[in-house]
């Protein structure tokens, strides 16, 4: 929810996406006539949080609950269709390209893949001197220089490789660039989608690492979209769980592992491998999982949840706040049910 002093707000955010095609894709045969039928991907809704200065809020959810369409509303890559995003209390949803531009330089993002992100035919040198010579104009070829050999060398590329191209390096090497290519600019806000999930186990402990210096240095707030819930455990202040583009818990890191409210949020984490333990407590959710293409009524989570009942399948539950200063969307959890 929105926070006077917070750095990112984002309140009642919704993104859907129309897939229907062309009009022959979209008529349908029904009941002896031919009707037209749009196919409408519901990606977000109705998502609200906050982000403190310094912070880092992690959100997690299986694949196609609406995480990397969350990362690209936030930085204004996907226009929302309703709601407000607010950053240090100036509204930027409703923005034009160019009054976006100010804070461009303080907001940033690293994708999830380094193959992709780059681009094969500039070098090295291009890539980080591109967005910095884009929001310093007036900066000169010392400047620029000096500049590339900072970033390069705070995480940890060697300067002399700017000539190199994007497959002269390894995929480690290629997110270290990609971050750098990030912090060129000085950046406040980084928003990381999945940014170890392309890489090596070994590989996705350094750059976690180099994330964490970078904050420290720097004072750095990350919005960091990932699957992986050890990850998560080690790396985020908060935690955000996704399901099927909604906010089905809000908690602080510590009292989400230890103490999850939310019935999904309880089947995702029994689902994490541990060593020693004797009996098996994974839980086993019920029914298939809804696209978002057709969601369902009441709560999306109502088909499998162990604790459905009327109310939940016919009223869809908002975030409430709980004593330990958790937020749960569960008719369950307001009930005193679970």
């Amino acid at each position: 929810m929105e926070n006077d002093n917070s750095l990112l707000a984002v309140n009642n955010l919704v993104k859907h996406f129309d897939i229907s095609g062309g009009l022959l894709e979209q008529l349908r045969w029904k009941n002896g006539r031919i009707v037209r039928r749009k196919t409408t991907v519901k990606a977000l809704n109705d998502i609200s949080f906050s982000i403190m200065p310094r912070e880092i809020l992690g959100v997690v959810g299986e694949s196609g609950c609406g995480k990397s369409t969350l990362a690209r509303a936030v930085l204004g890559l996907y226009p929302p269709d309703s709601g407000e995003i607010n950053y240090q209390s100036s509204r930027i949803d409703n923005l034009t390209p160019h009054q976006m531009l100010p804070f461009r330089k303080k907001m940033q993002m690293i994708f999830q893949d380094p193959y992709a992100s780059l681009n094969p035919r500039m070098t090295v040198k291009r890539t980080l001197e591109e967005p910095f010579l884009f929001h310093n104009k007036s900066a000169t070829p010392t400047e620029v220089k000096d500049k590339v050999e900072e970033v390069m060398q705070q995480v940890g590329v060697e300067p002399s490789w700017i000539t190199r191209y994007p497959h002269e390096f390894s995929g480690g090497q290629r997110q270290r660039i990609s971050i750098a290519r990030a912090l060129m600019v000085d950046p406040e806000f980084i928003v990381a989608d999945e940014p170890v999930s392309a890489l090596d186990v070994s590989i996705q402990a350094q750059i976690l690492n180099l994330l964490m210096e970078a904050q420290e240095k720097r004072g750095l707030t990350y919005l960091f979209i990932t699957h992986d819930l050890s990850v998560v455990e080690h790396f985020s202040t908060r935690v955000a769980v996704m399901y099927l583009g909604k906010i089905c818990e809000l908690a602080a890191t510590s009292e989400l592992f230890e103490s999850p409210r939310h019935p999904y949020t309880q089947a995702l984490l029994s689902a994490i491998p541990e060593l020693g333990r004797q009996k098996p407590t994974h839980i086993k959710l019920k029914g298939e999982v809804p696209t978002p293409i057709e969601l369902p009524a009441g709560c999306v989570f109502h088909g499998r949840c162990l604790y459905t009942d009327e109310r939940c399948i016919r009223e869809v539950p908002q975030l409430i706040s709980l004593n330990s200063g958790v937020e749960v969307a569960c008719h369950a959890v307001e009930e005193n049910r679970i």
